[in-house]
């Protein structure tokens, strides 16, 4: 007889905003998932990386933060794609893809880089102007000019998961710049 099978976990609550992943225990670069090798996680004090190159540094140590291969497309190819694939699952020709892989490239004091793959959050495509509003953003943690505390108390007052439009996630992003 043979073991019954495990069901998968619960996908634990959160939200995409730019190039973040946030839930209620911490903040991602890149989404969080079953499948992901490796995860950058931004606390108010530190970065953290999981798995082959892990590590920990405080933000004082931190002299770069990218992500580099961020998928971005206009409003019009994203739409496009997922017109594409909404035909292609009416006619059972659809096969879920793998979210993109990224690539953030850590910079640190009297170290090396670090380099990173983690799993893109946006189902299609992230706007261009997300990607620029993360970059800033991830500009200011390392300049000291804001913390990912920021996402955080975000969270604490959302606390639920929701999908919001690009739009939607480029002001919150606008938001985030705009706090001391």
């Amino acid at each position: 007889m043979e073991p019954a099978p495990v069901p998968p976990a619960p996908q634990k609550a959160g939200c995409m905003v730019g190039l973040f992943w946030i839930d209620s225990e911490n903040v991602h670069l890149g989404t969080p998932g079953a499948t992901a090798t490796s995860e950058v996680l931004l606390a108010p004090d530190t970065l953290r990386v999981t798995g082959a190159t892990a590590g920990e540094w405080p933000w004082s140590e931190v002299t770069a933060l990218k992500v580099l291969g961020a998928p971005a497309r206009s409003a019009a190819l994203r739409w496009a794609g997922r017109a594409a694939t909404v035909a292609a699952a009416a006619l059972d020709l659809w096969v879920p893809a793998s979210p993109e892989e990224m690539t953030v490239l850590i910079g640190t004091r009297g170290g090396a880089d670090v380099e990173v793959l983690v799993q893109s959050g946006a189902a299609s495509a992230y706007t261009r102007r997300e990607v620029d509003l993360s970059h800033e953003l991830l500009s200011r943690f390392v300049a000291g000019a804001s913390s990912p505390a920021a996402l955080s108390r975000w969270w604490e007052v959302r606390s639920e998961t929701a999908l919001l439009r690009s739009r939607e996630r480029e002001a919150v992003l606008e938001e985030w710049l705009a706090e001391p």
